[in-house]
Parts: C-alpha cells; structure tokens; sequence
C-alpha cells in the first residue's frame, strides 16, 4: 500500500512538472490549436464539397415522386379540374433525369477545382502568418528572460558597488552621497528586475494562448540564439520564395476562377437539351393491374397499370433583356481584377524577400558589432570601478558605467533576437521553415 502511495505521488509530481518548449513543438501546437487554422482549414472542406457537388451535377440525377390528388367530384369522370384524370389521382413514379450537354459542359467543374485551390493557399497563408506570429511570441519571450538575466546581474553590480562605497566611506576615502547614490541604483536596478519579470510573463501570456488547448502561461522555451541558421544567398531565397508563395498560388487560382466565370456566364447564350425518363404508376386507381371495358360490349380487360414514359426536351434562349451579356461583362471585370491582383501579388513577395533578406543581412553584421561594444562596456566599468577605488572617479561615473554595460548587454541579446526572427521570416517566405 504504501508503495502504491509513492507512485501515486511520483505520477503526480511528473504531471505537475513545468513543460518545456521548444520552437519545433511551439509550432506544431499552434497549428493544432490556433482557430485561425482551423477555419482555413473548414474553408478547404467547404470548397472541396462544392467540387464534389458541381461533378455530382453532370450525372443523372434519380428521384421517386409519390403523390396523391383529390378533386372535388361533380358527377363527371374527371370531377370539377377537367385536366386531372379523375377524382382519385395516384402518381407512384421514378423519374431519371439527365441534361445531356452538360456531358460537354465541364466549366462548373473546373471553376469548384480552381475555387478549392484558392482555398488551399489561403489555408498556407493562415499557416505561414500563424508561424511568423509564434516566431514573434517565442524570440519575445526569450528576449524578455535574457533581459531579466541581465538585471539580475546588474542588482548584483549595484550591490557590488553599494558594498564598495559603504568601505570607502568607512575608511574615510568617500563621501556619504556616494553611498547614498549607490543604494538609490541598487533600489532602482531591483525594480527593474520585477518589472523584466513581468515583462516575461506577459511574453509567455501571449504565446500561451496560441499553443494550449487552455490557458497557460507555466511553462518554459528553450533558448536556441546560439543555433542560428546560415542565412541564403539572395538569388536563392528570391527564386524559392517566387516558386513556394501561396499568395501567389491563391492569386493565380483566382485568376483562373475568374477565367472560368466567364466560360459558365457565357453558357446561358446555350439551349439545354433534357432527357427525362419516368416509370411507375399514374392512375385513378392505386393498383399493379386493372379491369377496364373491352372492344366487344360487356367484355372486361385485365391490363397493367404501371409503365413508362420517356421526354426530350430543348429549351432555346431567345431574349433576357441583356441579362445574359451583362453577367459575361461582369465575369470579365472580375477576371480583370484578379489579374491586376496577381501582378501586385508579384511584385510584393518580390519586395517581401528583398526586405527580409536586407533585414536578416544586415541584423547579422550588427551581431559582432554589438559584442564588440558589449566586451568594451565591460572593461569600461572595470576601470571605473579601479579609478572609483583610487579616488580618481565619482559615484555618477560609476552608476553611468553599469547602465552603460547593461544597456549593452540588452542590445547584444536584441541583436541576437534580431538575427533569429529575420533568418525565421525569410524561411517562412520561402516555404522552408
């Protein structure tokens, strides 16, 4: 038993343990959970039934009429409405149905296909922007926990500090405002740690609705700064962002959809030639076989009431008041539109891969730059200190020298943050990521 209690407990413990998240599985769970994938991705299958139905539309269609009619009678055969067959009308039939040019006709078709490929690519469009946001949302939150590592380390400068005014004063080398001055930096650099914290969990807020089923914000990333990609060439980016983009493939698929309006407005200038096929029973008397009067008086016929009957029918437009031709010019309009949509479609991924490329190449350059300046704040606060202690520097110096080096140390963490997020947006332009 008591063994059983400390599984139990072990269970517990390992369901209670804080998840960690990687950028990976970030991703997978948003997709999983985010709603606006979720409705992309219903819109699919809303288009995918239209295609279904619109090729279901060209097949013979079969339906069973069942029908009974009752005429007030009047004392003749067929009573009061002379075009029913009697007072008790029974109609028990099959009907097929076929327009038989529709064989040819195969615009609708292909216009439910084209309205189903644009909807594919706006689903890749939800998931590309849906990644570009979980990339955003994780970096922020790495980010934030870099900058709050960074205040930590400056309380423990400021404290440092405070320590060695207090032993200067002590000793008679300092003036009492420099231990004044020290702890106000120190009180100051601690607030800045609550509020980098805060700053943290808001980040993890922010993520956590897009990842969890429910709301969650206990749970940790995994700092991958160090493990950036190579950044591609330019040529290359640019020709697989062209080949890849589903805002393009959305604009082409539309055009095309456009195109096809047209072919199905201008199918109303067409007859349509029906074949109608009916079998089954259309009589006064709900029966398989019937009596009815011979040719010799007094003679009674045993025959079968059911049957079939067959119907051709051609239907030629003649006049609409111009209906039909203004449909046709409203198609041409929308397939003008949808041209004009595609080039600009073009020309912005053009400008989209040229400006995440610019932004991750020059982020890249930026990197050593701002350790550069990172190694230089540090040495810069070491002297300080030295001059401090030798009586050659202030108080406000020093203070100037701490903010200096964690300014420093935030930039140089940005940088890296900077870095990450461009390579990530150019690998999502170009369907890689």
């Amino acid at each position: 038993m008591i063994h059983r209690l400390a599984w139990i407990f072990v269970c517990a413990g390992l369901a209670a343990q804080t998840p960690n998240i990687t950028l990976k599985d970030a991703l997978e769970r948003a997709r999983k959970y985010a709603g606006q994938i979720q409705s992309a991705n219903l819109n699919v299958l809303l288009a995918k039934e239209d295609t279904f139905q619109a090729k279901a539309a060209k097949l013979p269609t079969v339906n069973a009429l069942n029908q009974f009619i009752y005429t007030q009678p009047n004392g003749s055969s067929s009573g009061v409405f002379i075009s029913n067959d009697g007072v008790h009308v029974y109609n028990e039939q099959a009907q097929v149905h076929e327009e038989l040019l529709d064989a040819i006709r195969q615009g609708e078709v292909r216009r439910a296909m084209a309205a189903e490929a644009v909807t594919r690519a706006k689903a890749e469009v939800a998931s590309r922007g849906l990644n570009n946001t979980v990339v955003q949302d994780y970096y922020a939150i790495i980010g934030a926990e870099r900058h709050a590592a960074n205040q930590t380390t400056s309380v423990e400068e400021a404290a440092h500090f405070l320590d060695i005014t207090q032993k200067q004063e002590k000793g008679g080398e300092a003036a009492h405002s420099d231990v004044i001055k020290a702890q106000i930096d120190l009180q100051q650099r601690q607030r800045d740690v609550v509020d980098a914290n805060l700053a943290v969990q808001k980040a993890k807020m922010a993520l956590g609705v897009l990842i969890f089923p429910d709301f969650n914000a206990d749970y940790n990333v995994e700092d991958d700064l160090q493990q950036s990609p190579a950044l591609p060439a330019k040529p290359e980016a640019a020709a697989q962002a062209s080949a890849t983009n589903p805002d393009l493939q959305a604009a082409e698929a539309e055009l095309k959809e456009a195109g096809l309006e047209i072919v199905v407005a201008r199918y109303q200038y067409l007859p349509s030639f029906g074949l109608d096929f009916f079998y089954g029973l259309n009589s006064t008397q709900f029966a398989l076989h019937i009596t009815v009067p011979g040719d010799v008086p007094g003679e009674e016929v045993r025959r079968l009431n059911v049957g079939y009957a067959a119907q051709a029918t051609l239907n030629i437009p003649v006049w609409n008041w111009g209906s039909t031709r203004s449909k046709v010019k409203q198609a041409e309009y929308k397939r003008d539109q949808a041209a004009i949509d595609l080039a600009t479609a073009r020309r912005t991924v053009q400008s989209n891969i040229a400006q995440a490329h610019a932004e991750a190449d020059t982020s890249q350059k930026q990197v050593e730059s701002l350790r550069s300046s990172l190694d230089l704040a540090k040495e810069n606060l070491r002297l300080t200190l030295l001059r401090y202690q030798a009586g050659e520097s202030t108080a406000f110096e020093v203070v100037d020298a701490q903010n200096t080096v964690t300014a420093a140390r935030n930039a140089a963490d940005d940088g890296l943050v900077r870095y990450r997020v461009a390579v990530a947006n150019l690998q999502i332009l170009m369907g890689t990521f």
